[in-house]
């Protein structure tokens, strides 16, 4: 099997390191990931120039654009043999909830859905890499295990695992998506010039994050798998819809 290893923290990132050692003796991997940070790129890819792919020492292709470009890239021409499957990550931070929404590492998992094997997106709950090695391991457990998969086309699986070493890992739980409360306001910043700007602030806090969600998961120690659909159509607003529709032409 070929794996393509993508992520959204960048080519040189730990946890892109920490995926690609865990699987490299379990498939033919490949590692095609943004030049540098593009974390919060969700799924755009570049449109207004030419992307320019860097072959890597260690072997790593990066390439100047988002997580989606790399995906893109990767299975539409870029390399000679089309992966089988992608995985995305080691995110260093959590996608849970809302997130999924704004996050590349999820991008680069869903670019990957054309391939007929489920893609996978592993994120770290934490911006520290000390607890890499029992993600990989997880990683690395549940991609192994994809043959068991019995899965409608097109999932992405996402995957959040607690920052905890492996020994304390409770289990793994599957998970819906949680929702997270409004985002805090945006920080206002002057620069010495005196032209005024903005940083986006942290995420809102968890305000669906009950019992069955993928929050409440990884606060109680446990692996947190979320299956991801693509279609976005919202069928039970359908009845609603058609009755305000009906004589307004």
């Amino acid at each position: 099997m070929r794996i393509l290893i993508a992520n959204d923290d960048g080519v040189h990132a730990p946890g892109l390191a920490a995926l690609h050692d865990a699987l490299a003796d379990y498939a033919e991997c490949v590692v095609v990931a943004p030049m540098q940070d593009m974390s919060g790129a969700s799924s755009s890819l570049t449109l207004d120039r030419p992307l320019h792919p860097h072959w890597m020492p260690n072997g790593f292709i990066g390439v100047d654009g988002t997580p989606a470009d790399c995906v893109h890239l990767a299975l539409n021409g870029l390399l000679d043999v089309r992966p089988d499957m992608v995985v995305s990550g080691i995110n260093l931070g959590a996608n849970l909830g809302d997130d999924v929404l704004y996050s590349g590492t999820v991008a680069a998992a869903i670019e990957g859905r054309s391939t007929g094997l489920p893609p996978f997106a592993f994120s770290l709950v934490s911006r520290l890499p000390d607890n890499l090695p029992c993600a990989a391991h997880i990683a690395r457990t549940l991609i192994a295990n994809h043959e068991r998969l019995d899965l409608p086309p097109r999932t992405v699986l996402s995957v959040n695992i607690p920052n905890l070493p492996l020994e304390r890992i409770r289990g793994i739980r599957l998970t819906r998506l949680g929702h997270r409360a409004q985002a805090k306001p945006p920080v206002k910043v002057v620069n010495p010039r005196g032209k005024e700007g903005y940083w986006i602030s942290v995420a809102g806090d968890a305000e669906d994050g009950g019992p069955g969600t993928d929050f409440h998961a990884v606060m109680q120690g446990y692996v947190s798998v979320t299956p991801l659909q693509l279609d976005r159509t919202f069928h039970e607003a359908f009845r609603g819809l058609d009755t305000w529709l009906e004589d307004l032409l």
